[in-house]
């Protein structure tokens, strides 16, 4: 039987937690033996690791390969000015110490490839997806569907923002939402458009609600179900999104490895072999 004891200031920092019957003992220790990774530590990220580090989550993989730009500081809120020109990994590592001893950081100074996407996600409970471009999302995607691993994606565009979540076979995953990226020069980024400073921090904690549901297994995931935000206007909206059965990941006659998938060089178009 796993040990569900907390010591005495486990108890009363997670003790909002401890008192909902959602929750309880049991669902606090899930959450301290759980395993999960953020897949940037940007907009989306800063959000997603300042509260799942929080809320005890026990092991907190962190992959970025950037560092920190004092542009970035305008909505990437774990990290400061003093961190300007430190990997991005090491300043949220250092934000994860200060707010929640029980949290273990897994440094992944990366930039998810091909290569090793497998070998990073390998081993985690959750994923959730926080990176800024079509190619790491749908390697993010191809490993975790294809290894069963659950994970929660968002993005963000100016004053609006997306989040949907792939927690099993059963429903679609994100090349059923888009089959195939747009082209790389019909994309721009924040540095070219600009982005509202707040609006990552609400997409970001949609996702570390997911995140936490996902492990401690009640509530309905966004599974299927595309949310849509708008700032501007303060409005959500929901998508249907239907598994599509010639998925070439998740579909009727899946690839078995993202070996059989060519992802393009400059990081847009992903097509099968």
């Amino acid at each position: 039987m796993a040990d569900l004891s907390l010591d005495p200031t486990q108890l009363d920092r997670y003790s909002r937690h401890i008192i909902m019957d959602e929750i309880g003992p049991e669902g606090q220790r899930a959450l301290l033996d759980s395993r999960v990774l953020v897949v940037g530590a940007g907009g989306l990220g800063s959000p997603i690791i300042q509260y799942l580090a929080a809320a005890g989550v026990g092991t907190l993989g962190i992959a970025d390969d950037d560092v920190v730009e004092r542009s970035n500081l305008q909505r990437q809120i774990i990290h400061g000015d003093a961190d300007v020109g430190e990997p991005k990994v090491d300043s949220a590592a250092r934000y994860v110490e200060r707010i929640n001893p029980d949290v273990t950081v897994e440094r992944h100074e990366i930039r998810v490839e091909p290569e090793n996407v497998e070998e990073v996600i390998g081993g985690y409970d959750v994923v959730v997806d926080g990176s800024d471009n079509f190619r790491t999302r749908y390697l993010v995607n191809d490993a975790c569907t294809l290894s069963g691993t659950p994970f929660s994606h968002g993005a963000i565009y100016k004053f609006e923002g997306q989040a949907i979540t792939f927690p099993d076979d059963d429903g679609p995953c994100y090349r059923c939402l888009f089959p195939e990226a747009p082209p790389e020069e019909a994309v721009a980024d924040c540095a070219t458009t600009g982005v509202l400073g707040v609006l990552p921090g609400t997409v970001g904690c949609i996702q570390a609600t997911e995140a936490m549901k996902l492990v401690l297994g009640f509530g309905e995931p966004l599974s299927g179900r595309l949310l849509v935000y708008d700032a501007s206007d303060m409005t959500f909206d929901e998508v249907p999104v239907r598994k599509n059965p010639d998925c070439p990941v998740c579909g009727e006659d899946p690839i078995d490895s993202i070996s059989e998938v060519e992802y393009a060089s400059e990081g847009c178009r992903v097509s099968a072999d």
